[in-house]
């Protein structure tokens, strides 16, 4: 016993003057060695606090971001709504539920009425689709695309219908084109809000952009020549919808196209001369014959064909040949309405 408490002794009385002694510069970078990794170990543990509250969020971000979508698939927008600001709530960091969020609220959004809940509707879709416009990666293809639909629908929420307010709406449209210049709908957009401003040689320059920047979409053609037929410019109409017509030889709605416009000009064209208005309704019964070649049952170009030709009948001067052309039209009418009625049926397809 005395030997052991003798050693005991020994022990602390040699770590005491070791402390005090040559060796007490030792012992205290020891003690702060020792504190130093007490205190890496304390961070240590926080530091793995974080990653566990942050792996619980990004979880709990999944979890509402998948019952979100169930809600949203079954336009169950004010759960999706609830559901969806959950997520980011969770994790702010993920992209692409801002565009879903947008949307439910612009879902709930009732065209019309003026309370400022649903007003409030509108100013949240609006801010979370700038949000999705603004985080979505310019580098992933899926976000590429989620981008463009988004700034679509931020268009849609800025139309005549909801905001209207085409100030805000133009750049968003002019930096659809910068992301797909080749993309002929966002011309068409920006030309219709240059056009509904006045601004129509703008217009007409936004829509022959997007002739060049697709020339083998026959929407293209479609829209051009609409422009110019509001415009009063028969001519260039007639051109656009024949060169549309060029691009879809076997497709009996272009050259249908073609002929309702030769009536209209023909029919209701004012200021158009006797003369023009025969021009106009023999082209338009050249085309009109196209389409019914390329489709015998096409119900639309045989009523057509029936209008042009009793236009053609009240141009006529000779009695025989005006009953000749009534003759012929109250048949097309007839077969019209044949197919009509069997349609009805059920009996063509």
């Amino acid at each position: 016993m005395g030997r052991a408490k003798f050693g005991h002794s020994f022990i602390v009385r040699n770590t005491l003057m070791a402390t005090n002694g040559h060796n007490g510069g030792t012992m205290r970078m020891q003690l702060k060695a020792m504190t130093v990794a007490s205190l890496a170990i304390v961070g240590t543990l926080g530091l793995s606090s974080t990653v566990a509250c942050s792996k619980i969020s990004a979880i709990r971000a999944m979890m509402s971001y998948k019952q979100a979508n169930q809600a949203y698939q079954h336009q169950d927008y004010k759960r999706a709504a609830s559901l969806y600001e959950d997520t980011i709530q969770a994790n702010p960091d993920l992209a692409q539920v801002y565009f879903y969020l947008g949307n439910s609220y612009d879902n709930l959004y009732k065209p019309g009425a003026t309370d400022p809940a649903n007003t409030e509707l509108l100013a949240k879709a609006v801010q979370n689709y700038q949000l999705s416009a603004e985080k979505l990666s310019a580098d992933k293809p899926e976000d590429v695309k989620q981008r463009a639909l988004t700034l679509q629908y931020l268009v849609a929420a800025y139309g005549p219908d909801k905001l209207n307010d085409p100030v805000k709406a133009e750049p968003v449209i002019q930096r659809l084109i910068r992301l797909d210049p080749s993309e002929p709908a966002n011309y068409f957009a920006l030309a219709k809000l240059y056009e509904d401003a006045g601004a129509y040689e703008e217009a007409e320059k936004l829509l022959l952009f997007a002739k060049q920047a697709k020339p083998s979409d026959p929407a293209v053609y479609v829209t051009l020549a609409g422009y110019y037929s509001r415009q009063g410019q028969i001519d260039k109409t007639i051109e656009l919808l024949e060169e549309r017509a060029q691009k879809e030889p076997n497709n009996p709605e272009a050259f249908y196209a073609i002929a309702t416009y030769y009536w209209d000009a023909a029919f209701r064209g004012v200021g158009v001369q006797e003369t023009d208005k025969k021009s106009y309704v023999q082209k338009g019964i050249v085309a009109i014959d196209r389409a019914i070649q390329v489709r015998p049952e096409y119900m639309e170009a045989l009523v057509y064909k029936n209008l042009l030709l009793r236009l053609q009948a009240n141009l006529e001067k000779d009695p025989a040949k005006q009953q000749a052309l009534i003759k012929q039209a109250d048949t097309l009418r007839d077969k019209a309405e044949e197919i009509k009625n069997r349609k009805a049926k059920g009996l063509t397809d």
